[in-house]
Order: C-alpha cells, then structure tokens, then sequence
C-alpha cells in the first residue's frame, strides 16, 4: 500500500531548478537509499516530504500519520538532561503515568464506596490506555536507544546545553527513533556516530517496522539496510531495485544500453542523411522520391537523447620525491590522560607501505593518537620514534589547518610560491574549483569545498606517509570513490581514521583496534576483522555456555566420576586377579613342556598353543592395568 505518492513535483530556488517533473510512489515498509552529488537536491526533497517547504508544481499524497525527520547537524537548545530530553518524546505517557499514581493515591484513602468504584473504573481505563501505548516498556526503550546511539549511563544527567555539536545530532537521532514515527526521514544519520553505534542502528533499522528514507554517503550502511535506492541527477529522480551495490552493477549496465543504443540511433541518422544527399544529387524523379521517403522516414524517428555522463570529478594522484625507510614508526608504551585517562599501553610498528585503519569508539582517542604524531598534543608518555626520510601529511577533520580568512587561490599560492598563477588555478580546477570559485573566502565554502581544499594542500606537501582523520567526511559518493582509487595507487605508507567501513574495507592492509588499555591488530581488511571479531565473540558465548552447563552439571558429574571410580577399582581388583590366575597357569604350562613324556604323545602342540594365548593375553592384561592405575 502506497504511504507517499509524487506525481510531476518541481522546485526551485529563483531561477534554479532542483527538482523537475519527479514521480515515485514510497510503499508502506519501504527502505530507500536517496544518493545523488552535494547539491543534488536531496535535502530539498526531504524538506517538502516533510512540510518545511511548499512545491511549484506537481502533487504529493502522505498517508502517514507521523512523519520523524532528522535534519542535518541539527541545532537543539535545552535546560534538560540528555534522559530528561528524550523523555519529552513520550509526554503523553508520562502524563498519564503521573495521573495513575495520583489515582492510586485517592483510591487508597477513600473510603466511600460509590466514590470508589468510580474511582477504579477510571484507573481501569487509564491503565488500559496505558499498557495500549506500551508504557511499561519505555524506560527500556530510551535506555537501549541511548545506549546503542554511544551515550553511557553515566552520561544521562549530563546537561544537553554542554554537548559538542555531534552529540547532539545523535541525541537529535535518539529522539527521532523513539518517536517511532510511520515515516523516518533520515539525513545522513551516521555522521558523529562510531561504527559500533552505527552498527546498532543498522540492526534497529533493519527490523523497524516502519517505511525509511534515508540520504547517506555510507554505502555499507546503504547495503545493509535499504532494498531501493532513488537518486536524484540533474534535476530528475531515477529508481533502482536493490541495494547500493546493486545499484552500482545496473547503473553502469544502464549507461552503456543508453550509450550503445545513441550511437547506433547516431550511425542510422548518419546512414540515412548520406542516402538522402545521394538521391538529391542523382536529380531523377524516382531518386527524388526516394530522398522524400527517406527524409520523412528521418522525422518520423524518435531521437535519442545522448546520455548525460557527468565527468567532472576529482582529479587526485598523492606521490613524493622522496622514499622513506622500512620502518616508518615505532611507538612503544604511549599514554594521554586529559581530566582523566585516555589510553594506556598503547605499542605498535608501521612498516613502508602498510595502510592502516585506527578504528575505536568515540572518546578512545583516535584523532589525539594522530595529533600527537604530528607534534600538536606534546603531553604524553611513552615512547615514539619516526624512521629515516619520513615526511608526514596530516589530514584532520575540523580543516584547522586552512585559513579561513584567506580566498581558495591564497591558501594554495601562498605556500606553494614557486607556481604561478595559472599552475595553481589549473590544480585548483582539478579539484572542482572553477573561474570565480577561486576567489572564494574560505570562511564561506561548503564542508565539500573545505574537504577538497585539505585534500588538495595534503597532495601539494608530497608526504610519503599519510595519517587522514575521517577523509571521506563530507565527499560525495563520487568524490569518495575518486579518493580510494588515489589511495589504493598511492605507494607510501598510510594512517587513517574513518567510520566509513565500505572506505575501510576497499583501503586497509591492517586494521588496529583502539582501546584504553592498548591496540589490538588484525592482518586484513575490515572484512577480515568483523569475521575475526566474530569467531571470538563465538566461542566467547560457547564458553560461556559451557559453563552454564557446567554448573548446572557439577552436582551429576561429581556423582558419575564417584561411581565410575568406584566401579573402576572393582574392575582393576578382578583385572588382578585374572592376571594372578594367568600367572600361575603360564608357569604351570612352562613346567608341563619340560615333562619328555608330552613329545612322545603329541600333547606338546595344544599345550604350546594355550601357552602362546596366554602370554598374548597376558601382555593386553598388564597394558590395561598399567593404563588403569597409571
């Protein structure tokens, strides 16, 4: 059943068209991935999906009762605790929790008994309510929400007002989800979120029963959850079945059909105008009617149109003059403690080459670990020690590095001098900064814009070793695509952060767990990790439940050894004794073969074969009880 329907929807902003003639119909449970370039119109279509901005043309139809948003580095002001906060979410129950306890109250102390009764019906009917809008299960339900959006217990009390920006967006995440609204509009609701964080949320939107939209450049969490993906390019909106991979395999099939069906059309056209010129020369009746015929057959046809391939992207190559030792770090013992400790015992090597994935959860110390390799945070212990020719680049994610009062032409000129004018205005063009955009004040770019610049200046540096803090944060899928394929080219050694496991899993030789206490290592890309992770955590619950089982069983099992022990010294006593008996009939047997009579009556031969019996039998006896009482 349809909950949303577009039919023919335009928008635009003054005279720039973002959306053009769209149509889609959203069916109830759906999980659609929304993709398409920075700018795209994908916020704009969220923002009239959920009434914050009216169409120009076209009809949209919701059937939903709730539609839950969650906008892009939402701003959220409050007096509240975080748990205070996200209670506001259930109001209503809380409200009528409230007059329940008042009426258990007045119930207890009337004594009339009319007055009672009527007393009891309503709390009858407000429990009913109640336990119809789940009350009982709320407390659960923030508490898990919470905790699985990466805020601890101890961080419930803790005022919304001195959260950083990130927490809270997911504290803005954590209210949307308990909404439980019949619609989730979700605008990239894994940024400032851990992968383990994200990885709750995949599972909790994987079995919501609820329809999802969802705009993301996290294509492994878009192949984890979603079974559709609309994207919206130049100005329209296309529709894919599956998830983004899937996407992937039938845009590029799509691409090439259009291509190869233009190009025949474009050879057909060329054939026929060539008839056409041929016949009108020939100047005959007959030709010049074939020349008709054929013109006519021309504006008959259906032209196809020639498919759109936006080529502009990136144009990112990392290289350095010069090549830097085998050992390109040691670090041995490092320890951070701010107001409290950070990490501890933290040891590794990075050798020439590696590309290594720093992975933890929030608050670990990740990007601290980075600064201070690049010399910014000085207070530390431990031990860290650079190899020969080591040249560092530093990536990090809040672009302190770039000069926000400077135009995109300065940040560049100025410290790379030795370019002229036109050699920086060609780099700044490979990187999507075009006539007047270089002239822009940095102050005033987009976080795309920021992330291509840094991107830029990290190339300009010819680092042989790169540490990146998050360097796929706010490229577009195509950007981020452009930026792995410049990494998995790139011959020097690299260390980076990143929550964005698809990047992960196509970049790293390595990936290095941080934890408090130290690193954990695997050989291996992301993939190789989570299979790792999961076979401990396997036999991690197969050893808890062979100790269930082993408790529940210590009673039995001290009860069978007491009984097989028991039954064991029977059987070694009767083993005894049977080797005692055949003793005695191996020496008896021994004596008899001396005897001269027995070879005269040929008594000799069934006395050696009982002999020879015997003494096999004898030597399995003593093996047994050798065993049974060793």
């Amino acid at each position: 059943m349809a909950i949303i329907t577009a039919n023919n929807v335009t928008k635009s902003y003054g005279i720039d068209v973002i959306l053009q003639n769209i149509s889609f119909i959203v069916n109830e449970g759906d999980k659609i991935g929304v993709i398409g370039e920075n700018g795209a119109g994908k916020s704009t279509l969220f923002n009239v999906l959920a009434g914050f901005s009216d169409i120009d043309s076209g009809t949209i139809s919701i059937s939903a009762n709730k539609i839950g948003y969650l906008q892009q580095n939402t701003a959220i002001e409050s007096k509240k605790s975080i748990y205070e906060e996200v209670k506001t979410v259930f109001d209503e129950i809380f409200q009528l929790e409230k007059k329940i306890k008042s009426l258990e109250e007045k119930i207890s102390q009337t004594k009339d008994s009319l007055l009672l009764d009527k007393l009891l019906l309503e709390y009858s009917l407000l429990t009913d309510n109640y336990r119809e809008l789940d009350g009982y299960s709320v407390e659960s339900k923030i508490r898990g929400v919470l905790n699985g959006l990466g805020f601890d217990v101890s961080q419930f009390d803790t005022p919304v007002s001195t959260l950083s920006g990130g927490q809270k967006t997911r504290l803005m995440l954590a209210k949307t989800l308990l909404l439980n609204p019949d619609v989730l509009l979700l605008d990239e609701p894994t940024n400032h979120l851990d992968i383990n964080s994200i990885e709750w949320l995949e599972q909790y939107l994987k079995f919501y029963n609820g329809t999802i939209l969802i705009i993301s450049h996290d294509r492994y969490f878009l192949d984890k959850v979603v079974m559709r993906i609309f994207e919206i390019e130049n100005h329209n909106l296309n529709i894919y079945d599956g998830n983004y991979t899937e996407y992937l395999k039938k845009k590029k099939i799509e691409i090439e059909a259009k291509l190869k069906a233009y190009e025949g059309q474009q050879k057909e056209i060329k054939r026929i105008r060539s008839i056409i010129q041929i016949q009108k020369n020939r100047r005959t009746e007959k030709s010049v009617k074939m020349a008709e015929s054929k013109q006519k057959l021309l504006d008959k046809m259906e032209i196809i149109e020639k498919p759109v391939i936006n080529n502009k992207s990136l144009n990112l190559r990392f290289d350095f003059d010069l090549e830097s030792g085998n050992d390109v770090l040691v670090v041995k013992n490092l320890s951070l403690h701010f107001d409290r400790q950070i990490f501890s015992n933290v040891s590794f090597e990075i050798k020439k080459g590696e590309k290594i994935a720093l992975l933890g959860p929030n608050g670990v110390g990740k990007t601290s670990l980075l600064k201070i390799l690049v010399g910014e945070i000085d207070k530390f212990e431990g031990e860290i020690k650079f190899g020969t020719n080591v040249i560092i680049g530093y990536y990090e994610q809040e672009f302190k590095s770039l000069n926000y009062e400077k135009t995109v032409l300065d940040e560049i000129w100025d410290e790379n001098p030795y370019l002229t004018q036109t050699e920086v205005r060609t780099l700044l063009a490979s990187f999507l900064f075009a006539e007047e955009d270089v002239f822009k004040v940095i102050s005033t770019l987009s976080g795309g814009e920021k992330a291509r610049l840094s991107l830029l200046k990290l190339i300009l540096s010819k680092a042989n070793f790169l540490l990146m803090d998050e360097p796929t944060n706010h490229l577009d899928l195509k950007a981020k695509e452009v930026l792995e394929e410049a990494l998995l080219d790139y011959s020097g050694t690299l260390l980076f952060v990143s929550h964005d496991r698809y990047f992960i899993d196509k970049i790293a030789t390595k990936v290095m767990i941080l934890t408090p206490s130290g690193v954990e290592i695997y050989l291996g890309n992301y993939s190789y990790y989570i299979e790792k992770k999961k076979q401990l955590e396997e036999k991690e619950e197969e050893a808890i439940k062979k100790t269930k089982t082993q408790i529940k069983n210590e009673k039995y099992r001290e009860k069978l050894t007491k009984l097989q022990l028991k039954q064991q010294k029977e059987y070694l006593k009767n083993l005894e004794n049977s080797i005692y008996q055949a003793e005695e009939r191996v020496k008896y047997l021994e004596e008899k073969m001396c005897d001269v009579e027995i070879y005269k009556t040929g008594e000799i031969i069934e006395i050696q074969k009982e002999y020879t019996a015997l003494k096999e039998k004898l030597e399995q006896m003593y093996e047994e009880w050798e065993n049974l009482s060793g």
